[in-house]
C-alpha cells in the first residue's frame, strides 16, 4: 500500500481520502457476475456500531427482476426495491453484522462515504473523517485485515475564497473547469465524457462531484437564506 503524506496543518482537520478496492471487496460486488454492465452507486452509507443501511442506484440494468439479481449475495441480509426512475433503481439494504470487509472497516474508524461507485472492473470510493487520525484508524484497519485498498487522494476540506462553502478539492476542480469548457452553458460547448477524459476520471466519478459539489453550494447559498 503507498505511503501517502497527510496535510501538516492540524491533525484534527477534517479529512477526505479516495480510493479503490477490488470488486469482491464490497458486498454489492458480487452482482456484477449476474448483471455486468450495470453500474452501482451508493446514495449515502452511515457508520453504526450495530448495523449500515444504505441506499444506493442500480443503472444500466436490462432486467425488470431487479431484486433477484441481488440475491445471495455475501455480507448482505436484505435488499429491496425502493423506487425506479426509467432504467434507473433505487435499492435498499441492510448489511449483516458480522460481514468482514470494508464495511467493518469503515463502521470501526467512524469514516463517512461521500461517494461510492462500482462496476464489474472496481469500486471507487470517496470518504471523510472529522479528522486525520481517523483516516489513519481506517487505514491501519485495512492493513491489519488485509483488505486491500489504492489511496488515489488524500486532502483537507477547504473553503472557497474565504467563504464557508466547504467543497473537497476534487469538487472544486471539477466544478471549476465544467464552468470553463462552458458544461453548465446552453446549448452545452462541452460533455460530461470530454471533461470526464480531462480529468483522467469516469464519467460516473464526474457526475457524482458535480452532484455533490452542487449540493454543498446550494446548502451553504440558498437554503440558508430560506
Amino acid at each position: 500500500m503507498p505511503v501517502i503524506r497527510l496535510p501538516d496543518e492540524s491533525f484534527r482537520m477534517a479529512t477526505v481520502m479516495e480510493f479503490t478496492s477490488p470488486v469482491a471487496e464490497f458486498p454489492l460486488g458480487s452482482v456484477f457476475e449476474n448483471l455486468p454492465g450495470v453500474t452501482v452507486e451508493l446514495e449515502r452509507l452511515i457508520p453504526h456500531e450495530t448495523l449500515i443501511i444504505p441506499y444506493f442506484w442500480v443503472r444500466n440494468a436490462e432486467t425488470e427482476d431487479i431484486e433477484s439479481a441481488f440475491e445471495q449475495h455475501a455480507g448482505v441480509s436484505n435488499i429491496r426495491l425502493v423506487d425506479s426512475v426509467e432504467d434507473e433503481y433505487l435499492m435498499r439494504a441492510e448489511w449483516e453484522q458480522e460481514y468482514f470487509g470494508i464495511l467493518s472497516a469503515l463502521a470501526e474508524a467512524n469514516v463517512v462515504v461521500l461517494s461510492g461507485i462500482g462496476t464489474k472492473d472496481e469500486w471507487r470510493f470517496e470518504v471523510r473523517a472529522e479528522s486525520q487520525e481517523a483516516i489513519a484508524d481506517f487505514r491501519e484497519y485495512c492493513q491489519e485485515n488485509d483488505i486491500p485498498i489504492a489511496i488515489t487522494a488524500v486532502h483537507a476540506m477547504l473553503p472557497i475564497q474565504g467563504e464557508g462553502y466547504e467543497l473537497t478539492e476534487t469538487q472544486r476542480e471539477a466544478l471549476i473547469l465544467a464552468y470553463e469548457r462552458g458544461y453548465f452553458d446552453t446549448p452545452r460547448e462541452a460533455s460530461l465524457e470530454e471533461i470526464a477524459d480531462e480529468l483522467d476520471i469516469t464519467q460516473q466519478s464526474l457526475s457524482s462531484r458535480l452532484r455533490r459539489g452542487h449540493r454543498r453550494l446550494i446548502g451553504a447559498t440558498l437554503s440558508s437564506s430560506v
